[in-house]
């Protein structure tokens, strides 16, 4: 099966291409580096040629709000009109749990909007909702970080790998498209003050973590709900400590 990875180069996307490879699969690790571009059109004719499913990992170089809506809105017209020219049969497109929960995130409006040219392309799709990646902490903690002081709300949240993640991608390209959305999540919830201030700790970072209420993530305000996924949820089985016994092999 041909699969076309659209951001095959970044955290997710080489994960994915190596899962995908190892099964056997034909695998095109689009991005600009390699001469696929969605957001000027650049070389998605040719790379979706033949293609069976494309997996879109891509992520948006700036977060300010009206660039990372222009992204998600161009880099998704362009994608979805070139998958009907080649006949693609299944769309996977990565996105976040809780993305309908909050709309007074910029990102989050994007990826619904990102979300919606999906559902509305007539391309058979699945769209996954993922929780947070480890990954990410330190990226939260800088986002949140004012003088040594990283001020985050004690939300629940439920992050999880991007080993799972890849894994569970790798999983729904080869399977038939739900036409609807999958969520997966990490198998432990935690508060998102408490976890990176853990993590922040672990590192020897000596920022301090402030737990508040009002704190914004992303530019939204948090509750208990905000970013934990449903009952339905796909649980993978990676916890902290492993992730961080990997992290610590790895170095």
């Amino acid at each position: 099966m041909k699969i076309v990875v659209i951001g095959g180069s970044g955290l997710i996307g080489s994960k994915l291409v190596a899962n995908l490879r190892q099964k056997d699969h034909q695998v095109v690790a689009a991005s600009p580096d390699s001469g696929v571009n969605t957001i000027t059109g650049e070389g998605l004719k040719e790379a979706l040629a033949g293609a069976e499913v494309v997996v879109d990992v891509a992520n948006s170089p700036s977060f300010e709000d009206q660039a990372v809506l222009e992204f998600f809105e161009t880099s998704g017209r362009n994608l979805l009109a070139a998958e009907i020219s080649a006949g693609v049969t299944h769309h996977v497109a990565l996105s976040v749990v809780g993305t309908e929960r909050l709309p007074e995130s910029g990102y989050l409006r994007a990826k619904t909007a990102q979300e919606a040219l999906v559902k509305e392309s007539g391309v058979p799709y699945t769209i996954v909702h993922s929780t947070q990646f480890f990954e990410f902490l330190g990226g939260i903690a800088q986002s949140a970080t004012d003088g040594e002081t990283v001020r985050l709300p004690p939300a629940l949240f439920q992050p999880i790998s991007s080993d799972d993640v890849a894994a569970a991608l790798a999983e729904i390209a080869v399977s038939a498209p739900v036409n609807g959305t999958v969520e997966i999540a990490g198998p432990e919830k935690f508060r998102m003050a408490e976890l990176v201030r853990q993590y922040l700790e672990l590192r020897n970072d000596s920022r301090r973590v402030t737990a508040d209420v009002h704190a914004r993530y992303f530019g939204a305000e948090l509750n208990d709900r905000s970013l934990v996924p449903g009952a339905e949820a796909r649980i993978f089985p990676t916890t902290f400590d492993a992730w961080l016994g990997r992290q610590k092999m790895a170095a």
